[in-house]
């Protein structure tokens, strides 16, 4: 009895397990010698050491030494093997149902016997596992949440309280001088966006919030309906939609992308382009708060510089430096040097001292600063305070669909799509530069882009229904949760409850906090933005990065003197432009043979140890060929007929002889993909350099699907057949001197 047989026999008295892995080990590649009985279907049979002619020609061939001239490089080429037919799994010695695949039949294995029902509950609980880890990976909640331990809650509510402390300040006046809405709008994000980000989020202690990025470009759509006419300056109300809108059309725009699977995105800016515009924004929001901070708000708003270029009010506020307000300067350039202060205290003395991430240093300058103002009647003495704040008359976190605003909708929708990209961009490297998993925290979430995206999405969706401000994962605050303690994404929920009851409970005791204490901590935040460019300038400059440098400067100059428009146009442009211009350039190599091996290699790297081979252009293409890289390629082939190099300027005479490129052979492992446009493409080099008698060989194709579309396109028959598709250089080597015998005789 056959080993096929015995195993339909005993089948019964064994588990699932043990006989999946009987067929294993019975059908391994090491036993291919079971005869056509055990072959149902009639498959063709693969018979160890006997290749059938498809298989010889693109099989694999353990050459010694690489024939491409990179050590790293495999010379295995894909064998064809039998196709896949529905739910099993086909071999010479049997074939195996893949479990829980209802397509798949139980008689594969047992003929007309079903499974016994102790196997059936194991599927149907495979099922209903497989399902559930599903919901868990899309909705993380729900994976975390079953891992969640009371041990976790202490650090948990300390990050919580920590991160609270420091950023619903900053929350306030990212709001009211960024955005130019109602601070309260600031404090909605984070009411909404870590709550719903710790749902959805796949990085466990990453915070959302607003950013000053995200905040000031949300200032330049309010401005820009101000200057339309659709909002008035001093409309609280008015402006709180226009945030709402900008936000919603943010998120939208990120969770389509999530859905669509666009989490490639974050790839697409340059680091010199987010170098210079983050530094050109720092520099911006710098620039705008030194009018407030010197008690020269009103004056600028007569002299018609609120709404100018950074260059004006930089002008303006030197001009008028002498006509500043003495206490609104010296509470505002005191708070802004005590959070300094602190701010290098802390990164100096934490690393030994981790506890001093817990000083509130901020909100001890909210009180402080209000307290003073209070008892000492500042205010009466005209220094700005924030004042009652106002929830826009119809209560808190009042819900209101962003979307029926179609004016609004129109002016913010370019600006949007900046804000998106922008802080997905951000929020991506926040979640990378974060440990995933914590050794005493959940275990089991990985990052990905495209949930991110959804996560973001939907968090912004929801946050600009309550009017709230653009919220992103920022790393220096995810940064300041896990340092305090945090283990689990119920972090985030804290902050949203954390900041829920201050806008309820606390809110009125910031009636006496003064604007200019908000203006220094927006300062010390555009300080840190900037801080980070010398380190990158003088990078470049170390490695001759000029192109990077110019990049940069003319982003940053663009933004300074026009724009931020301006510049955030320039700057994604010329990265699609450098991003389609380095895909775009075909990358094929001559080869040549090194001299005393059987190796070849890049002929114009090695030129001195490299010989060139008579009567035949050896071309190695190592990249996938496409639309966009394909465009080139006849134009590179033809360099090489003319020059033996793709370094020769075209404008000189012909160097290398026609004789020489009597056999043409592409070694194509490289090509792992081809599309139509490619395809075709290469037909009709392989066509033309049939019509002139040049042979055309193909050696080391890397897998059936490129070798299908050779098929189908009639490269295969173009080149000769299927004998000019060999397994190596060598092997095309010798086959083009035979033919060449062949037709000499």
């Amino acid at each position: 009895m056959s080993e096929s047989a015995s195993l339909h026999g005993t089948g019964q008295h064994r588990s699932l397990r043990d006989r999946i892995f009987e067929v294993f080990r019975t059908s391994s590649p090491t036993s291919f010698s079971a005869t056509a009985e055990a072959n149902p279907r009639n498959l063709p049979t693969y018979v160890a050491g006997e290749p059938g002619p498809r298989t010889r020609l693109l099989d694999s061939y353990d050459d010694r030494e690489p024939l491409c001239g990179q050590s790293t490089c495999s010379h295995g080429t894909f064998s064809p093997r039998p196709e896949d037919h529905g739910g099993d799994v086909q071999w010479a010695g049997g074939r195996v149902e893949i479990p829980g695949d209802s397509s798949a039949s139980s008689s594969h294995m047992h003929g007309p016997d079903n499974l016994p029902s102790m196997e059936s509950s194991m599927t149907a609980s495979l099922v209903k596992n497989r399902n559930a880890l599903y919901i868990s990976y899309y909705v993380p909640f729900f994976n975390w949440i079953g891992q969640y331990r009371w041990s976790f809650f202490r650090g948990d509510l300390i990050a919580a309280f920590t991160v609270a402390s420091i950023y619903i300040p900053m929350a306030l006046s990212l709001s009211s001088n960024l955005a130019h809405a109602p601070p309260i709008n600031g404090l909605y994000s984070f009411v909404v966006s870590p709550f719903i980000y710790a749902i959805l989020g796949s990085s466990p202690l990453l915070v959302v919030g607003p950013e000053a990025a995200g905040s000031l470009l949300v200032g330049t759509i309010v401005k820009t309906s101000v200057k339309q006419g659709q909002s008035h300056e001093d409309n609280g109300a008015e402006n709180a939609i226009v945030v709402g809108v900008a936000t919603a059309l943010a998120g939208s725009m990120i969770l389509i992308a999530g859905l669509t699977r666009l989490g490639f995105l974050d790839n697409v800016l340059s680091r010199p382009f987010l170098r210079g515009f983050i530094t050109a924004i720092g520099f911006v929001i710098f620039v705008d708060q030194l009018i407030p901070e010197a008690g020269l708000a009103d004056k600028a708003k007569d002299a018609g510089v609120s709404h100018g270029t950074t260059v004006d009010k930089l002008i303006f506020f030197f001009r008028n430096v002498r006509y500043c307000h003495g206490l609104t300067a010296a509470v505002s350039f005191s708070s802004f040097a005590i959070i300094m202060v602190f701010r290098t205290l802390k990164k100096k003395i934490q690393p030994r001292y981790p506890q001093v991430a817990y000083f509130p240093d901020r909100i001890l300058v909210v009180i402080l600063s209000a307290i003073l103002t209070w008892h000492l009647g500042w205010d009466e003495k005209g220094l700005e305070i924030l004042g009652a704040m106002k929830d826009n008359g119809n209560g808190v976190l009042v819900f209101k669909w962003p979307f029926t605003e179609m004016k609004h909708v129109r002016t913010a929708m370019s600006t949007s799509f900046i804000i998106a990209l922008l802080g997905f961009f951000e929020s991506s490297v926040a979640a990378k530069g974060l440990a995933q998993n914590r050794e005493d925290g959940v275990k089991g979430m990985t990052v990905s882009a495209n949930r991110e995206m959804v996560a973001l999405g939907v968090a912004n969706v929801l946050g600009g229904c309550f009017m709230a401000l653009p919220a992103f994962g920022g790393y220096g605050r995810s940064k300041v949760n896990a340092s305090t303690g945090a283990r689990s994404p119920m972090s985030s929920i804290f902050v949203s409850i954390i900041t829920l009851v201050s806008i309820l409970v606390l809110l009125p005791y910031l009636y006496y906090l003064p604007k200019a204490v908000l203006s220094s901590m927006i300062s010390v935040v555009a300080f840190s933005l900037i801080e980070e460019c010398p380190h990158d300038v003088a990078f470049f400059i170390r490695l001759r990065g000029w192109s990077e440098l110019a990049l940069m400067i003319l982003i940053f100059a663009s933004t300074i003197f026009y724009s931020l428009e301006l510049g955030i146009a320039l700057g994604i442009g010329l990265s699609v432009l450098i991003l389609i211009r380095h895909s775009t350039q075909s990358r094929i190599q001559i080869l040549g043979k090194v001299s005393g091996t059987g190796r070849f290699d890049n002929a114009e790297l090695h030129p001195e140890d490299v010989k060139s081979i008579e009567g035949a252009l050896v071309i190695k293409i190592p990249e996938p060929l496409t639309f966009a890289n394909t465009g080139d390629l006849r134009n590179r082939l033809r360099r090489l007929e003319l020059y033996g190099s793709s370094r020769v300027h075209p404008s000189l005479p012909r160097m290398r002889s026609p004789e020489h490129n009597k056999n043409i052979i592409f070694d194509v492992h490289g090509v792992t993909s081809i599309d139509g446009s490619g395809t075709q493409v290469l037909f009709e080099i392989v066509k033309d350099y049939a019509d002139i008698g040049t042979r055309v060989f193909f050696c080391r194709l890397p897998n059936r699907d490129v070798f299908r579309m050779f098929e189908k396109s009639g490269i295969v028959q173009q080149a000769g057949g299927m004998t000019h598709f060999v397994s190596s250089v060598d092997e095309a080597l010798r086959l083009a001197e035979s033919e060449h015998r062949i037709t000499e005789s």
